[in-house]
C-alpha cells in the first residue's frame, strides 16, 4: 500500500473511532422521558421583581376607557412612528386611561413579533408614565404567547391582552390550561371575541380563571347579559362592543370599554364612561359607530383617520379602504357630530381612490 493510501486509511480509522466515542458519550448522557419530566420548574417564566411591582392588577382593573390604538404606516408599509405618537398624545389629551398596542385594531396580526415588541416598548418608553400600556401578546400557540408575553413585560408593558387559541381551537380544559400558562408573567386581560376566533370562551372558563391573581379582567364581546353574569361575581369586565358600552357601563356593571371609536372621538367616549347615564349622547354617536363597523374592523377606522388627515392613507393588505360612497358618508357624519369632537386639526375630506396606497409586502 502506498503512502497516500496509508494516510487515507488512518484518517478513516480515526474518524470512525471519534464517532464511536461521541455516540458512546451521547448514550451515557441519555435521559428517558420519565426521568426528564420528574424535574419540576425546568422552564421558569422570565419574571422580574421590578415589572411585578411597577403596576398592580388593581391598577389595570380600575381603567374605564381603554383605546385599541391604531398603527399607522409609511408609504412602504413600515410603522409611521411620528403619526403614532400624535395619535397617542390625542388619546391622552382626550382622557383615555390605557391603550391596547398591536390588538386587532392595531393590526398586530399583520406584524412580525419584532415589530410587535418594538411598538410595545416604544409606547412604554414614550408614554408609559401617562397611560397604561396593555400589549397584545396573545397567540393560538401557547408557547408563542408565553414567549411574547415575557418579551412584552421585559420591555415594560403594564399588562398583557390574551385571546383564546383561534382556528385550531381546543377543549375547555385546554382553554383553562392555556390561560393559566400565559398569565404567569403579570396582569392579564382575557379577550373573548368568537366572531374572530371561531370559539367562545364560556363562563366556566372565566370562573375557573377568576382565582388566578394575575387575571385583571375580561374584554367581553358576547353581550351585556354575559357581562352581568361576570360582574355579579365580581369579575372585572370591559365591554368589547362600542355600540353596547354605554349600557354595559351603567346598567350591567362593566368597568368600562376597550374601544375602537375612541381613536376618533376620545373625549365623547370619555364622557360616556365617566359622567353617568347619557342616552342622548349614546344616540348621538351611534351613527359613527355603525359606520365604523360596516366592514370588519379596522377598515372603517383606517379610512376615517386618513380622511381626517391624522395618518397617511396607507393600508397593509388584506385591508382595503371603504368605497367612495362610504367615504362621503363619513364626511357627513363628522359635520353632524362636530369636527371639534374628532382627533386632528385638518378639515375632513373625501379621499379619491388613487390617494390610497395599498401595500402587499411589508
Amino acid at each position: 500500500m502506498d503512502r497516500a493510501s496509508l494516510l487515507l486509511a488512518n484518517q478513516t480509522f480515526c474518524m470512525q473511532q471519534a464517532y464511536s466515542n461521541q455516540a458512546s458519550r451521547r448514550c451515557i448522557r441519555w435521559r428517558t422521558v420519565t426521568a426528564a419530566i420528574s424535574f419540576e420548574n425546568n422552564h421558569l417564566p422570565m419574571r422580574s421583581f421590578e415589572v411585578k411591582h411597577r403596576t398592580t392588577v388593581d391598577d389595570i382593573r380600575a381603567l374605564r376607557l381603554i383605546t385599541a390604538i391604531k398603527t399607522p404606516y409609511l408609504p412602504d408599509g413600515r410603522f409611521d412612528l411620528e403619526a403614532y405618537d400624535r395619535l397617542m398624545h390625542m388619546q391622552i389629551a382626550g382622557g383615555a386611561e390605557g391603550v391596547i398596542v398591536g390588538g386587532t385594531t392595531g393590526e398586530g396580526h399583520l406584524m412580525s413579533w419584532d415589530e410587535h415588541i418594538m411598538l410595545i416598548g416604544h409606547t412604554v418608553n414614550c408614554f408609559g408614565s401617562k397611560i397604561k400600556v396593555i400589549g397584545n401578546t396573545g397567540s393560538n400557540s401557547t408557547g408563542e404567547a408565553i414567549h411574547a408575553s415575557e418579551q412584552g413585560f421585559a420591555v415594560g408593558m403594564h399588562a398583557a391582552l390574551h385571546i383564546n387559541p383561534y382556528y385550531g381551537k381546543t377543549s375547555i380544559q385546554g382553554l383553562i390550561a392555556h390561560f393559566d400558562a400565559v398569565m404567569l408573567m403579570g396582569p392579564t386581560v382575557v379577550y373573548n371575541v368568537p366572531s374572530r376566533t371561531g370559539q367562545d370562551i364560556p363562563p366556566a372558563v372565566i370562573n375557573a380563571l377568576a382565582v388566578n391573581p394575575n387575571l385583571a379582567g375580561v374584554k367581553e364581546c358576547m353581550g351585556n347579559e354575559r357581562i352581568k353574569g361576570y360582574t355579579d361575581k365580581r369579575v372585572v369586565t370591559w365591554s368589547g362592543n362600542d355600540d353596547e358600552c354605554h349600557d354595559a357601563r351603567w346598567m350591567y356593571g362593566a368597568t368600562g370599554v376597550i374601544s375602537v371609536t375612541s381613536n376618533l372621538i376620545p373625549g365623547l367616549m370619555h364622557c360616556l364612561m365617566f359622567e353617568g347615564e347619557n342616552a342622548v349622547l349614546r344616540e348621538k354617536v351611534m351613527p359613527l359607530i355603525k359606520w365604523l363597523f360596516v366592514e370588519p374592523n379596522p377598515i372603517g377606522l383606517n379610512t376615517a383617520l386618513a380622511q381626517l388627515g391624522v395618518i397617511r392613507p396607507v393600508f397593509r393588505l388584506p385591508y382595503y379602504p371603504l368605497p367612495r360612497e362610504k367615504r362621503v358618508e363619513f364626511v357627513r357624519i363628522v359635520k353632524e357630530l362636530g369636527r371639534e369632537n374628532f382627533v386632528g386639526q385638518r378639515e375632513v375630506e373625501v379621499l379619491n381612490d388613487d390617494d390610497f396606497i395599498i401595500v402587499g409586502r411589508y
